[in-house]
């Protein structure tokens, strides 16, 4: 193989443009694709900023024509050359007018056939192409979400630095303690027997920041947890984390709004008009079922349960009865999509969250269509289409059961319908605050009170009294930033008060032994005085998928996990011999190594 001694890149291939005709260029790149005309020779040229043609005629050195004709896809290419006008040129890239006549040309490194061809990945399945990620890197869109991702982080340190932030690391092993999900823990082979934990957030050590003086702080923070995967979620992930001092929570907001403004524009040029619009939590949930609400559509969800009560639809009648409501969402234009069988399919799925089942009105005909007709009165569907404001061409989908089921229940089935009729607009960003969220919410298996939050969230001053006496009334100095339906952010005021904290970890079931255990550090440090402080973390990898309009998470990190959190290419997790086993003092089931 030949080296690259005596070159030195002059350009990107991506880069190049009409103006640079006439110019000598070197380039390094990898050989996409490579079409032999006979006394032509075509080569694109590939590296991370795109692709630019070169070529080879019949008045190119025979010796460099012939290395020409020996390239293959992937080859490793060095070369020089004179830019040109293309004669034919190609409007569907950005190096389209010109070409480069190559004047010298190099074999770096040969590749063997990759397993599919680079440009069409997409067409791959996710097991191949994430067992050789590094082939499916050199993929042109993987490449600029990659990039993407790095101009988001460099955003941020820029516009938080230039707020007086100052970036602190905090320890990647640290102690466990409970923050909502579990756990990947570290053995220690120094403490035999004790255990290192990964950190969720850098929660506690932040907060201990601002109690040592830092007033600003800012990481770009791995953060672990031991959860199930989805689209939105991997194992490990980055998050903007800051925490402030001497605010309130509109003060973080109005930051944290700056930042946005600041990266919308430099990302993608997009202007977002400010203030961010604010919506409470229970507004959220009582018109779009949801606490991260996608409001690029209508749809939203109508409370008919005064109605409901007057009918004699038994089915009705018993979810008011129990305490619950009724809840109705109006698709505009619906009724040729949704057939009587594609409703049934629709029944089956919100079964399938939790429902009862799914009554609707399909307004197709003159006549509307009523799942429940046969038990309303004379009138009493044309007052419900009339105050739903529903007309010809609609449906109308009914959910009865506990409000808070009712609306989760809506909330899914409102964004199933809306994808189904594609009326969700592109290149639209709605963003919005979430505020006074609740701070407990009841579980209906244990019958217990649980906390929504991390235990150092600070609760509304209004709503303290009612810790001892009545927990659905306590809301929570907290608040979340939504993107188009997608959470980004979750942040907080923070408890500062010694007792009141203690009391906290009291009122989600902790003895004073298991506190002092667990928090007794950070209990102490307020015992010395702390400033009013709160914060948020802004989830890096989730705003890079929505930036770069990708599906999932996998698409904007370089190595990701699959949904068992493994990762296809190198193996992980793996086993490791019995000696370093033994040198942690583990002991595992030959049956638990298979």
């Amino acid at each position: 193989m030949e080296t690259i001694k005596g070159l030195k890149r002059t350009n990107y291939c991506g880069d190049l443009r009409l103006s640079d005709e006439g110019k000598e260029v070197t380039l390094f790149g990898w050989a996409q694709r490579q079409r032999d005309l006979g006394n032509l020779i075509f080569i694109d040229l590939r590296d991370k900023t795109g692709i630019v043609q070169i070529s080879f005629n019949d008045k190119t050195d025979r010796e460099i024509f012939a290395k020409a004709q020996s390239v293959r896809a992937e080859y490793v290419l060095a070369l020089k050359g004179i830019v040109k006008e293309r004669e034919s040129k190609n409007k569907e890239i950005p190096t389209g007018e010109i070409e480069v006549m190559v004047t010298e040309l190099r074999i770096i490194s040969k590749a063997q056939t990759p397993p599919f061809e680079i440009a069409k990945a997409d067409e791959v399945g996710d097991e191949t192409t994430l067992k050789y990620r590094y082939l499916n890197l050199r993929n042109e869109k993987l490449t600029k979400n990659i990039i993407m991702r790095h101009k988001i982080a460099k955003i941020a340190r820029e516009y938080f630095y230039a707020n007086d932030f100052i970036e602190i690391e905090t320890p990647m092993m640290i102690k466990s303690t409970p923050e909502g999900a579990r756990d990947y823990v570290v053995p220690s082979r120094i403490h035999n027997g004790k255990f290192y934990a990964l950190p969720q957030s850098p929660q506690i050590y932040k907060q201990l920041l601002m109690v040592s003086g830092f007033d600003r702080y800012i990481q770009l923070a791995r953060c672990f947890r031991d959860e199930d995967l989805r689209a939105d979620r991997q194992p490990e992930f980055t998050q903007i984390d800051l925490e402030m001092s001497f605010v309130d929570t509109s003060d973080i907001m109005d930051m944290a709004e700056g930042f946005i403004r600041k990266l919308m524009k430099e990302t993608i040029d997009v202007d977002i008009d400010f203030p961010l619009p604010r919506m409470t939590f229970a507004e959220a949930m009582n018109k779009y079922g949801s606490d991260k609400p996608d409001t690029r559509f209508d749809m939203l969800i109508e409370d008919i349960t005064e109605w409901a009560d007057k009918t004699d639809f038994v089915v009705f009648k018993n979810a008011i009865a129990d305490g619950g409501s009724v809840k109705a969402i109006v698709a505009k234009n619906s009724a040729g999509e949704y057939t009587r069988k594609k409703i049934d399919k629709l029944t089956d799925y919100v079964k399938g969250i939790g429902a009862k089942g799914l009554a609707y009105v399909r307004w197709a005909d003159e006549t509307p269509s009523c799942s429940f007709g046969k038990f309303l009165k004379e009138g009493e569907l044309d007052e419900l289409l009339t105050s739903l404001g529903a007309e010809k061409g609609d449906c109308v989908f009914i959910v009865s059961d506990k409000t808070s089921l009712a609306l989760s229940v809506m909330g899914a089935l409102r964004l199933t319908v809306a994808k189904t009729l594609n009326i969700i607009p592109e290149n639209k960003w709605n963003f919005l605050w979430i505020t006074e969220m609740p701070f407990f919410e009841y579980d209906e298996e244990s019958g217990e009170w649980v906390a929504m939050h991390h235990p150092f969230t600070m609760p509304l001053e209004e709503c303290i009294p009612y810790l001892d006496t009545d927990k659905s009334k306590v809301r929570a100095e907290a608040f979340d930033l939504v993107l188009n339906g997608t959470e980004l952010s979750s942040g907080s005021m923070r408890i500062t008060d010694c007792e009141l904290q203690n009391k906290m970890f009291e009122l989600l079931g902790m003895e004073q032994e298991e506190i002092d255990a667990k928090f007794g550090f950070l209990v102490e440090a307020y015992k010395y005085a702390a400033p009013p402080h709160g914060g948020m973390g802004i989830g890096l990898d989730r705003l890079a998928m929505l930036i770069c309009g990708a599906d999932s998470l996998r698409d904007v990190t370089a190595f990701p996990k699959v949904q068992n959190a493994s990762e296809l290419m190198s193996g992980a997790p793996s086993n490791i011999d019995d000696i370093q086993l033994g040198e942690l003092g583990i002991n595992i089931d030959s049956e638990d190594k298979e």
